[in-house]
């Protein structure tokens, strides 16, 4: 269930002020007089601000001025005499010294500082204004505070109800302001011209408004509807910049990346060409020419469009570029094999020389060492010959490194032995 709406407050008056000059005040009575003139306070001070600002919007502002500067003086010496009764009370820690100056503050002499420009002026409410103060006691400044305010509400047309109009036609205003600023960033064209179009309309009811108020029309039934055209006008403006925003940015990315692939495709191409010269099989992937897909177009679905076919450009050349760089790398990884063997065939003829040389003194197992080096020598010259011919036959080089490492293996050391770790 909807809540109910919460009723406009209505004007505060102040509270009856307890005691008498020169007499303690009861303790219970003045907890009572100190809430409620807190309370007025605030309250006060809240409907002088709507007053203050429905005299700035109305047609002469100055017949408001004395009125307004006499209530805000009175305002500032009542909040000032309450923060002094409160400093008294000390959260009821008083006696009955204390409690009699509670009432010194409450009924003594009150000077209430005046604005400069109210010297020797009368208000409306005929209260003179003086040079320099105003002598009241605090009860009587309240209530003249109250007369004041008053009369100002009479005066403007403003009763406590109409406090929440005023507050609604100050943010209509500012977001009428906001719409403005929004209209005027809408790019020219049709775009342009309903924006302008939605703004004059809006201006217009919203100052046709503000007349009414002035004449003390009820507009709570006009407000409503303008509001809710300002704030879906404002929403549709804002999701409109932010489209266009994203728009450009979508346009300067494909910019950035048509740049970029065009740059990676011309390297690709060279790596290609690297690969296919030096190794066979080569791989056979094309590389994609991004000037094929023309020039970055402007219109928002086409760029979507567009990125997306770079994404696939993109993916393309990198599965083409893992391609030709592996081959690259198959040859350079057989060459290290290669001479890895190499070196392990060395050091296992020069571990054995000595021994076996000692041993046999020229016998057969001499003569098979021989032989057995000038076949891994072969082996290594033949898998040389192929991995430093360009382009290199990956699939033979391959096949004399299986032969070499298969016949490195099955030598007599290593028989029946473990290598080292």
């Amino acid at each position: 269930m909807t809540p109910p709406m919460a009723a406009p407050a209505a004007s505060v008056t102040a509270p009856s002020a307890p005691g008498r000059l020169g007499s303690p005040l009861v303790a219970q009575d003045a907890l009572h007089y100190l809430d409620a003139l807190g309370t007025w306070r605030d309250q006060r001070r809240a409907e002088l601000d709507r007053l203050d600002e429905a005299a700035l919007q109305s047609p002469d502002p100055e017949a408001f001025t004395a009125d307004i500067l006499l209530s805000m003086a009175l305002w500032k010496a009542v909040a000032d005499r309450h923060d002094l009764l409160l400093a008294t009370w000390d959260s009821g820690r008083v006696g009955a010294a204390e409690r009699e100056r509670l009432a010194t503050l409450v009924w003594g002499r009150l000077d209430t500082s005046l604005d400069p420009r109210l010297a020797g002026a009368a208000t409306s409410n005929g209260v003179p204004g003086s040079g320099s103060a105003l002598a009241v006691s605090l009860p009587e400044a309240c209530r003249l505070s109250d007369a004041l305010a008053a009369s100002l509400r009479v005066r403007l047309s403003v009763d406590p109800a109409d406090a929440d109009v005023t507050s609604r036609m100050r943010s209509l205003r500012a977001q009428v302001e906001r719409i403005r600023d929004l209209a005027a960033s809408e790019p020219p064209g049709a775009a342009h011209e309903r924006a302008d179009r939605l703004l004059r309309r809006l201006d217009g009811r919203v100052a046709d408004l503000a007349s009414r108020v002035q004449r003390g029309a009820d507009v709570g039934g006009l407000l409503g509807p303008l509001e809710g055209e300002a704030a879906v006008a404002e929403r549709d403006l804002i999701v409109g910049a932010s489209r266009r925003r994203e728009d450009a940015r979508d346009e300067a990315r494909a910019r950035a990346l048509r740049t970029e692939l065009q740059a990676r495709g011309a390297a690709l191409r060279d790596l290609a060409a690297r690969c296919v010269a030096a190794v066979h099989p080569a791989p056979r992937f094309a590389v994609p020419d991004v000037a094929a897909l023309g020039a970055v177009p402007q219109e928002p679905a086409a760029v979507d469009a567009y990125l997306a076919r770079l994404e696939t450009v993109g993916r393309a050349m990198t599965l083409a570029q893992a391609a030709y760089a592996g081959a690259l790398e198959r040859r350079e990884e057989l060459s290290g094999r290669l001479e890895a063997y190499r070196a392990k065939a060395t050091r296992n003829d020069a571990g054995g020389a000595g021994t076996t040389g000692a041993a046999t003194n020229g016998s057969a197992a001499t003569r098979s060492a021989e032989g057995r080096r000038a076949d891994l020598a072969e082996l290594y010259r033949r898998a040389r010959d192929v991995l430093d011919h360009a382009p290199a036959d990956l699939a033979r080089a391959e096949a004399l490194l299986a032969a070499y490492q298969a016949y490195l293996g099955s030598g007599p050391r290593a028989a029946g032995r473990e290598g080292p770790p």
